[in-house]
This record gives structure tokens, sequence and C-alpha cells, in this order.
């Protein structure tokens, strides 16, 4: 810092004044500028957290809100008029694919009645597995035939989710100490599943049954009288060597998560090969996630028509891209969907979506007097997918699930025919219908959108 100057000679006095150098500045002086430009920086990020917190709470607030006055309007519109549970029926249909057989149920009365008939038939083992397991008359059907076959020499294991049977009595869920009964309740918390560990947070969405290696089924089918009779459904029985695929993908799920205290299942080798028929199983415990790729390829390959059953429909972008783009190539795309599903807060994020689809050409079809609950797709007469994966985010990338992907001509045809006596049941949801509904629908939906990746 330069001296000040030096001064002239005062007239009168003679004597020049004494030069006091000047003061260095005071440490961070030289910042003050930055400290008022931080402080407003504060300032402004302070406002801007207020901001933000402002309109989460405030969203969170009007969904709140417009979630408690959709429940209360569909409850009380589902005591005005309940649904019939009445709906065009398709008998048990075998068809032959591969080296076996490939049998097609739509009624759950039927699966459970053929179900225990081979539980009851069974000589070495059993792999049961289930999402939902009501303690009702159906419910008690299926564990009286699972623990006559262990008392009988059976090595009978079962897995149930116990997220999905929060609601069923616990007396239901015990099991008496059998030799070969093995019980594994799929654990509702797990290590890692309050910190966001994305390997923890899967429920056990899957539905298997496999018999003495020959038999397995899999499908939409939960266990219970309300799914036997007043729900659509589909479930496929799959009778030959391709039943390793089933019996596979429960053994692996099994080792993996079992307890010391159960046994562990020897894994067998496939006893043949054939592409006909494959299992693709989405394992969020190793971020594997096959089934949403098999969707994507066949509905990028469909060249004439693409027809599909589903009962919770939130696709993800690349999915509903996918459509679109099917539909604007001139594939004939078809989704059957409930009118009102069991879970209506699934169906509001949903139709945030239908005006791309229906501006692109995809059609919409609505079922009627029943809930649709069926995982299915079948692509150019050729191609066929039927499983437990729904269209949506948690069972794509969250869930365990399952799917068999099956190649076969004559299968292809006969779903195709069950779609369309399922169309038979839907009335056709148009465009300019759609258009047409009330402001505060539309509402409701930008309101809810933001929750589907949470469905």
């Amino acid at each position: 810092m330069p001296a000040r100057p030096v001064p002239v000679p005062h007239p009168l006095f003679g004597h020049t004044p004494r030069v006091v150098p000047a003061r260095p500045s005071a440490p961070g002086s030289s910042l003050v500028g930055m400290s008022l430009s931080r402080r407003l920086s504060r300032v402004r990020l302070r406002h801007l957290w207020r901001g933000v917190r402002w309109y989460v709470g405030t969203l969170t607030f009007l969904q709140a809100v417009t979630i408690a006055v959709i429940v209360v309007v569909d409850r009380v519109r589902k005591q005005r008029e309940p649904a019939a549970g009445e709906f065009p029926r398709v008998d048990p249909t075998t068809v032959r694919v591969a080296n076996g057989q490939v049998t097609v149920f739509t009624y759950g009365a039927d699966l459970y009645r053929d179900m225990i008939e081979r539980i009851e038939q069974a000589e070495r083992f059993i792999y049961f597995e289930t999402f939902i397991w009501k303690a009702d008359e159906t419910g008690h059907a299926v564990k009286t035939a699972l623990l006559d076959a262990a008392r009988r020499g059976v090595e009978v294991y079962i897995v149930f989710d116990s997220f999905g049977n929060g609601v069923v009595p616990r007396a239901f869920k015990r099991f008496p100490r059998m030799r070969r009964l093995h019980v594994l309740p799929f654990p509702f918390i797990r290590p890692g599943l309050l910190t966001g560990d994305l390997r923890k947070t899967g429920r056990d969405h899957r539905k298997i049954l496999v018999v003495d290696g020959r038999t397995g089924y899999v499908g939409g089918y939960n266990i219970g009288d309300l799914y036997a009779t007043t729900w659509r459904d589909t479930h496929i029985r799959v009778d030959g060597s391709s039943t390793w695929e089933l019996e596979h993908a429960f053994a692996s799920f099994w080792n993996d998560h079992r307890k010391r205290r159960h046994p562990i299942i020897e894994a067998k080798g496939a006893r043949s090969w054939d592409a006909r028929i494959r299992a693709h199983q989405n394992n969020p415990s190793r971020l594997i996630f096959p089934v949403r790729g098999t969707y994507l390829d066949a509905i990028d390959r469909a060249q004439h028509h693409v027809y599909i059953t589903q009962a919770y429909f939130i696709p993800d972008r690349e999915i509903l891209g996918a459509l679109v783009a099917a539909a604007e190539r001139g594939v004939d795309v078809r989704v059957l969907i409930p009118e009102v599903s069991n879970h209506v807060l699934a169906d509001w994020p949903a139709r945030s979506q239908y005006t791309e689809l229906l501006e692109a050409g995809v059609s919409l079809w609505l079922y009627q007097d029943a809930m649709i609950h069926a995982k299915t797709m079948t692509v150019d007469g050729r191609w066929t997918t039927v499983g437990t994966t729904n269209i949506d985010r948690l069972s794509m990338t969250g869930n365990f699930e399952i799917n068999l992907e099956i190649f076969d001509r004559d299968l292809a045809k006969h779903m195709e025919s069950v779609f369309y006596v399922d169309l038979t049941n839907s009335r056709r949801l148009t465009l300019q219908e759609w258009e047409a509904r009330g402001i505060l629908a539309r509402v409701a939906e930008r309101l809810l959108k933001p929750l589907a990746p949470l469905l």
C-alpha cells in the first residue's frame, strides 16, 4: 500500500507535518463484496428452498385430497352398482406345443379343481408359490391337499408373500410341523428395505405350482373364492419337459431366500432344450428384469396385430413409445383393461397416457361387470406370453415375477379366440368420448400422474 503524499511546509510555523503511513486494511476487508454476494446467495437459496417445500407440500396435499375423494366415490359407486361378476367363459383348452402340452384356463373354479387333482396325484415333490392365499373354502381346499400330500410322503415346498397375505388370519398361515413339509413366508420387511436398497424392495408376486417335474402351472390367479368365479384371469398348465422352466424358477427362488432350517433344492439342468417355451424371471435381488425386454421385443417385431390383456396398465415411456410406433406403422394394437379395477388408484395415473395412445390409433377396450386380472399378450398369430407380470413399474422393474414366452401358432390362435370372447364383454373407448371428459377428471389425472412410478 503506497504512503500518503508528502504535504507542503506551513508558511507560518515552518515545520512539516508528520507523514502518517496508511494503515493496512483489516483482514478480509477486501472480501466485503464477496461476503455480501454470499449472503445474497444464501438468501436466494432459502427462498428457493421455501418455494420447493411449499410446492411439494401443496402438491402432496392436493394429491391426498384427490385420492381420498376418488376412494370414497369409488366405494359409494361399487355399493350402488356392484359388479355382477359374470362374464363369458372359455372352457379349458389343450394345445400341443413343443414336446408337450399347454392347457389354458380362463375360469378359476376350473383351474383350482385341476390343480388339486394334480396335487392329489403327486408322488415325489410339489412346489407351490403364491402372492395371495385366502383363508376361505378355496384356500382351505388347496392347503388341505398340500398337507395330505406331505403326510403320504411327498416333499412339499410352499412359498407365500407376507405382504400379499397381510390381512389373512394368522391361524391360516400356521402349518403343522411335518418332516416333508417346508414353508417359507417371504418376509414383509427385509434388511435393506428401509434404506431404499432396490435389491430388497420387491414383493414375491409369482404364482407357480409344479408337481413331480411333469406338470407346471403359472399365470395371474391367486388362491381364493373371489378369484374362482367372479374374476376373469388366465393361467396355463404345462405338461412335459418344458415344465423344467417353472421347476427351475421355483428352485432358484427357494435357494436364494431360504432360511437355515430349510433344505436346499438340488439344481437340475434342463432335460431338453426347446426355445419354443421359455420362462423369463424378474429378479430384483439381482437387478435382472427380462420380462420387460420380451414385451418390447415382441411389440417392435409386430407386423399385423398385438393383443394385450392387463389388469393394471401403466406403461413406461419405452413401452408406450413401442405401442404408439406399432400403431402408427399400421399394426392393429388392442389393449384390454378393466373399466374399473379393484385398485382404483392404479387406474388414474394410467389415464394420463390415453390421449397419446388413442391419437396414435391404439384401441382401448374396457372390460365390463367383472375384474379382469389376466397378464397376457399375443402377437401376429405366432407369439404368446402368459404370466404374473403387469405392464406397470412395480411389476416390470420392482417385483419378483415370471412369464412364459411361447412360440406356437396353434396356441396363439387359441389365445386370440379368448381375446375375441373377452371383447364381447367390453366396450371400446373412443378418442371422441375421451376428449369429452370433464375438467375435474383432467385435473385429477394430472395430479396423480407423478404417482405412476410408484404403482
